[in-house]
């Protein structure tokens, strides 16, 4: 795999891509491929820069995750747009497409969605559980129904927190697992067949975010287009879908 760099929006401050799935947002130990790496290897070429090229990354997207992802070109951009996602003044919207139920039903056209979710020890998942346990984190999030094809429904999804794994698990414990998701029950894959299980890929893509731009304050809306393996779904991307 070595995808290249899709650039959605660059200046002296940011710089943001559409990140490939099954591509680590950083990766440790060095040497492993990372949007990160390629990142920084596109700025050292386009700017000529000689020594190291600072990259700060004041958010990510899991592994299996497609879309956009903002980096910071200074330690000023950095620290700026970090305050901005921990104070949750980032505005963000996935699409994922999920399975219907087991009955076959598909999710209301609309709704929110409200548990208490715990991270597991010791193991990259999460599940959900009750207020009064201790290290439980309220998960928030809304969501339209966009499309439906089949036994399967692409979804609008507004997070108003951000925990881990929070639209994965959110989805599939009330029966719409994402598809390709088979840590959270998911039935279906999704895209191409790999040969090893961290190369598989879920139908989950960080289409927008909206944000301050970390110097001159002005609002900023970075959408990152669906990528090949979505091509059932394209016909959301038109405008007469979005206004749907």
């Amino acid at each position: 795999m070595n995808p290249e760099l899709t650039v959605l929006f660059e200046d002296n401050h940011c710089l943001v891509v559409n990140k490939p799935a099954p591509l680590l947002t950083q990766g440790v130990p060095p040497g492993v491929p990372t949007l990160e790496a390629m990142a920084k290897a596109y700025l050292k070429d386009r700017y000529q820069k000689a020594g190291n090229v600072y990259l700060g990354i004041p958010h990510r997207l899991d592994r299996p995750v497609s879309g956009v992802l903002v980096f910071a070109r200074s330690t000023k951009a950095a620290r700026r747009l970090g305050e901005q996602f921990q104070g949750r003044q980032v505005h963000k919207v996935y699409w994922a497409v999920v399975e219907h139920n087991a009955q076959g039903e598909p999710p209301p056209e609309q709704g929110t969605w409200e548990d208490w979710l715990l991270k597991v020890e010791a193991e990259s998942r999460s599940e959900i559980t009750s207020a009064e346990t201790p290290g439980a984190k309220l998960a928030v999030l809304h969501f339209r129904r966009l499309l439906t094809v089949g036994d399967k429904s692409l979804l609008e999804v507004e997070p108003q927190t951000g925990r881990m794994h929070q639209i994965r698990i959110q989805a599939a414990s009330r029966g719409w697992p994402v598809q390709g998701d088979f840590l959270y029950g998911a039935r279906a894959p999704f895209g191409p067949p790999t040969e090893l299980p961290r190369d598989r890929l879920i139908a989950l893509h960080a289409r927008s975010l909206t944000f301050l731009h970390p110097i001159r304050y002005e609002p900023l809306t970075v959408v990152a287009p669906l990528p090949p393996s979505w091509s059932d779904w394209s016909a959301a991307e038109s405008p007469a879908a979005a206004g749907s």
